[in-house]
């Protein structure tokens, strides 16, 4: 499997990665891309913000950022940091369980290296129904 998990200063893993290895692998063989490497890495709010501040001159709390280090059209190959603290408030304030906040931002990135975007409302609402519709395909 191409899919790889991994944690920076956090302990945290999943108890179903295989499950979600092959959710993943299937919604981006669905969309006509080759999957050669993806890594999640599941880290803190502290870690991410440095990230966030360091990459991207952003300095506010993220719960994910998607680095898209394929250079050729039509692959995927890419790391995604995941703060857990993040999705632990989301889920909490959207009145949602961890599990599902988490497999909803853990697809938003994969939707992004697909080609998805989410910067204006359109593109928002057509991220949420990809994001929904992925679910639907996952037996939580």
């Amino acid at each position: 499997m191409n899919i790889h998990y991994f944690s920076e200063d956090i302990d945290f893993s999943l108890s179903n990665s295989s499950e979600q290895s092959d959710w993943i692998s299937s919604i981006i063989i669905n969309h006509n891309y080759d999957l050669q490497e993806l890594n999640y890495i599941f880290c803190s709010d502290e870690y991410l913000l440095a990230i966030n501040k360091e990459h991207l001159d952003h300095d506010y709390y993220t719960d994910i950022i998607t680095f898209d280090n394929s250079d050729k059209a039509g692959v995927i190959e890419s790391d995604i940091f995941i703060s857990v603290d993040r999705v632990k408030e989301n889920a909490s304030n959207q009145n949602t369980t961890f599990k599902e906040e988490l497999n909803r931002v853990m697809i938003h990135g994969v939707l992004h290296l697909l080609g998805f975007g989410d910067k204006s409302e359109e593109e928002k609402k057509v991220m949420r129904e990809k994001e929904d519709a992925c679910l639907s395909l996952l037996n939580n």
